[in-house]
């Protein structure tokens, strides 16, 4: 076993296939490790009653729909056709997209693919460390149990999203800075419902909302069935942290409740920016503000962001997070008029219980209720 350690976050771009990758021995692999160090406070908890049989029957659920990301996928389905041209894309009115020739610009949205990918994975990374820690830090046993749980879905999704990247797109990009400085947040505070708010809330259900689009757009069957896998495990995640953040959140003090109203829309701004992929830019040589601020005033980019957020604006008023103070704030984002959207609080046990070999017919049309 040979691990180095780092002092910083790499920030290379990875290509694939590396040789026999998968069939390293251990003298051959060396394991990149960065450190963070957190004063976390965990608990123990004596009392073993179920007390919320809204928790321990989304833990029963999780238990029942374990599925299995080497098995239950058929990896050997080939990849779409690739057209003879570029498709329309809102980069076609910008100057340096425009002078690249049509190979250039096919690997310029594989690359834009590829970052987004890497994004989710490196975020499915932070959703296994927080989970973990929340098995330990969680004050109740149903929710130690529910986290416990969780841990091994983020798992599996870490797999999933690495196998991908690896075996179809052949790009892998570092985390982007936004997202990392949300997660060293997240990871090293001590107080256990804010790694509940930062991750449950805010990550699981931005990545909830971008995965129920990025299946709908995809034409990869592959994509397609991974994504309606992870997406039934995280929409039991963002619905475990609403029901069990309504209730704790009514025992804080007005004051410790604005703190936390401020981390989420801290958070959310942090969570907006992460689209904006200046690593790829900066990749093909242009200027990274210039084409930023292009991205920023795209249509398509707007509407995307403010989609992404019909999830957790409701989820943050439910639990009593959207205070009078901060909704100023979201308005100038203009997200606030999702806050009476429906919310993960009403629990669709229905659509969280179907069998995993549901039928895509069945399926089809019901993925952004999921």
């Amino acid at each position: 076993m040979k691990i180095k350690v780092l002092k910083e976050t790499p920030r290379n771009i990875k290509e694939f296939p590396v040789e026999n990758e998968y069939n390293l021995s251990k003298e051959e692999v060396t394991d990149i490790a960065e450190i963070f160090s957190t004063p976390l406070t965990g608990s123990y908890n004596w009392d073993y009653t179920v007390q919320d049989n809204r928790i321990k029957r989304l833990y029963e659920l999780g238990k029942d729909l374990n599925w299995n990301a080497e098995k239950d996928i058929d990896w050997d389905r080939p990849l779409p056709e690739r057209g003879d041209t570029p498709p329309p894309i809102f980069w076609d009115d910008y100057e340096p997209y425009q002078k690249l020739s049509t190979e250039e610009k096919f690997r310029f949205m594989s690359h834009r693919g590829a970052w987004s990918l890497s994004q989710f994975l490196h975020g499915e990374q932070g959703a296994l460390l927080v989970a973990s820690q929340l098995v330990s830090c969680a004050p109740t046993f149903n929710a130690k149990l529910y986290a416990a749980s969780q841990t091994f879905d983020e798992a599996r999704h870490v797999e999933a999203f690495n196998k991908y990247i690896q075996s179809r797109v052949g790009i892998m990009y570092p985390v982007g800075t936004g997202l990392k400085s949300l997660l060293d947040k997240i990871l090293t505070d001590p107080r256990w419902d804010l790694k509940f708010i930062g991750m449950q809330i805010i990550i699981e259900g931005l990545a909830l909302a971008a995965f129920n689009l990025a299946r709908q757009g995809t034409f990869d069957p592959v994509f397609k069935d991974m994504l309606y896998l992870i997406i039934r495990d995280e929409a039991r995640h963002v619905t475990f942290g609403v029901n069990y953040l309504e209730e704790f959140v009514k025992t804080l003090s007005d004051e410790e409740r604005e703190e936390r109203a401020q981390f989420a829309y801290e958070a959310c701004v942090v969570m907006r920016g992460r689209l904006m992929s200046s690593e790829v830019y900066e990749h093909f040589g242009w200027d990274a503000e210039d084409a930023i601020a292009f991205q920023s005033k795209s249509d398509v980019t707007n509407n995307f962001q403010h989609l992404l957020f019909t999830r957790v604006v409701p989820n943050l008023s439910k639990i009593g997070l959207l205070t009078e103070k901060v909704k100023p704030l979201y308005e100038e984002l203009g997200v606030l008029d999702y806050q009476d959207w429906p919310t993960d609080g009403e629990i669709d046990w229905a659509s969280l219980s179907r069998p995993l070999d549901q039928s895509e017919e069945e399926v089809e049309g019901k993925i952004i209720s999921i």
